[in-house]
């Protein structure tokens, strides 16, 4: 009998999985397994995707059949550096964004998930990093809301809507926000906390530093917006490909929550933006949940990359329907680091920015880096959509869609301003287009 019950858990398990009957090697059909050539690969670590056409039972079946498999491979290995390998599935992707898993497997479970039938494809997990350049006069507020260069009178003036990012949320996907700060008031909260066995502060800097130019009151762009701290990147202000796509999913929940208890509350709720200044290699599976994020109604602002090469080879910031930013510096030529090419939607300041920091409820830092002019762009997407004076209807977060507001931001631009921006680069200076006058 137990021979007997044995044989049926593994026909189970092999059913369960859709692996084709094989006689030799050549029968049998592999997933593709994407890497991007010069990726940071993390060893032995996985994202699985599923095909679009896969329903929730077999997707709930697939995870039960693989814990089950990787329970079966723990009991063959002692304690230690194998156990530790063959950790299992870390993280579950279900909703509208992306449908699948990502985790630790030995090459012999990889092959049996890449051989079942609802998986279309496994990415190698891979580092991402902060898009950051340190150095040591928010001038990049006083750029953004003038045509003309900066001179004397004008570097550190900045010419704003004092109502604009009423009724918006900022999401800040990074290494955390130092909520405390008295930049953000009583504006900023801690979303979640991704990566594993981390805590629930900034220890970096980094993301206090984007959200202070994103939403800051003294040195952000929409000083009325609400910030929501994510943390997908660790104290050295690295992580991983995996910890970010579960980052952007919480956005997108978080977002659909909120928009359904303000319509409930019977309060006004004008939308969301997302930032990501961070980057690392090549990620069809990072790039397909942002444009999946962007469809489902989140604003999405990336950075452009500190390479000095073409952003349409990184990730996030060759995702289509993102607005990718690259760096200028306050003599308006395009930063030595910033990265360029067709991808590039715009540029905005993000060399020498003052902003928010850690350690003090009111330290600053001066930092550098395509991690700095993107805020400048996400706290422009945050002021205009509290402007659109619409945006109370029942259609708020639908109307100013992510199309129409890049539409609108590259419209806006100064045109043809910038040094040293190659021809295959739109050469746009951000413009908060306010009119002191009217």
């Amino acid at each position: 009998m137990r021979k007997l019950a044995l044989f049926l858990i593994i026909l189970n398990l092999l059913t369960a999985l859709a692996v084709p009957p094989h006689f030799n090697d050549e029968d049998i059909i592999l997933a593709p397994l994407f890497s991007s050539a010069d990726a940071e690969v993390i060893p032995d670590q996985y994202i699985v995707a599923f095909k679009d056409d896969v329903t929730a039972d077999r997707i709930s079946y697939h995870h039960d059949c693989v814990s089950n498999m990787m329970s079966e491979e723990r009991k063959k290995v002692k304690r230690g550096f194998m156990a530790e390998l063959i950790s299992g599935i870390k993280h579950t992707y279900d909703s509208d964004v992306f449908k699948g898993y990502s985790g630790r497997f030995s090459e012999e479970m990889l092959n049996k998930i890449r051989q079942s039938d609802e998986v279309a494809y496994v990415e190698k997990d891979s580092k991402v990093y902060s898009e950051v350049v340190q150095y040591n006069a928010p001038w990049g507020l006083a750029r953004i809301s003038h045509r003309d260069p900066l001179g004397f009178i004008t570097f550190s003036r900045y010419l704003y809507d004092a109502t604009a990012g009423s009724d918006v949320t900022v999401y800040v996907v990074d290494t955390g926000i130092n909520i405390d700060h008295v930049e953000f008031g009583s504006r900023a909260r801690w979303g979640v906390t991704v990566p594993d066995d981390d805590e629930d502060v900034d220890n970096n800097g980094h993301g206090t530093h984007v959200a202070g130019t994103a939403v800051g009151t003294r040195f952000g762009v929409a000083k009325k917006a609400n910030v929501v701290a994510v943390k997908v990147l660790n104290s050295d202000g690295s992580g991983t490909t995996s910890d970010v796509i579960k980052g952007v999913e919480y956005v997108v929940r978080s977002h659909l929550d909120e928009m359904r208890r303000a319509r409930q509350d019977g309060r006004p709720f004008k939308g969301s933006v997302a930032n990501l200044s961070l980057g690392g290699s090549k990620s069809r599976t990072l790039d397909t949940a942002i444009n999946a994020a962007v469809t489902l109604g989140v604003h999405f602002v990336v950075a452009a990359g500190n390479s000095d090469s073409d952003a349409c080879n990184e990730s996030p910031a060759a995702a289509e329907k993102a607005i990718t930013v690259g760096a200028s510096t306050f003599d308006d030529v395009r930063a030595s680091f910033s990265n360029y090419g067709p991808c590039v939607d715009i540029f905005a300041p993000g060399k020498d920015i003052l902003s928010a920091w850690i350690g003090s409820y009111t330290s600053a830092r001066i930092l550098s880096g395509t991690s700095m002019a993107a805020p400048h762009i996400t706290g422009l997407v945050a002021y205009f959509l509290g402007l659109d004076a619409e945006s109370t209807s029942d259609f708020a977060v639908t109307r100013l869609t992510s199309k129409k507001m890049r539409d609108m931001i590259v419209s806006l631009a100064t045109r043809d301003i910038l040094d040293d921006v190659p021809a295959d680069t739109p050469n746009l200076l951000a413009f908060n287009n306010f009119d002191p006058t009217s």
